[in-house]
């Protein structure tokens, strides 16, 4: 359980570099989380909340991309590395292999 929340708080601090607000409220819940469930007992149950714990610190590190505005009506994305995919070149007619 505590590697599970440390992992999520760094991964907080990676996805939400530089911007404050986003960081502060995502340290907000994932504190409220873990603090409002401190006293399950079940073991189905804690093995639950583990298992969405999981998925959600997947879900930050692999769809979030911070997005700052240049002016009134532009937006610019800033992706992080471990997000950068190589595209796959388009064939018109794919060779079978």
């Amino acid at each position: 359980v505590l590697k599970l929340f440390k992992l999520l708080h760094r991964t907080r601090r990676e996805v939400f570099k530089n911007d404050a607000k986003a960081l502060e409220a995502a340290r907000q819940k994932i504190n409220e989380e873990f603090r409002n469930n401190r006293d399950e007992t079940s073991e189905e149950k804690i093995n639950e909340l583990l298992k969405i714990a999981s998925d959600v610190e997947v879900i930050l590190r692999t769809s979030v991309i911070q997005a700052v505005h240049t002016d009134s009506d532009k937006i610019v994305l800033i992706p992080r590395k471990d997000l950068l995919q190589d595209n796959t070149p388009y064939l018109d007619k794919p060779t079978k292999k």
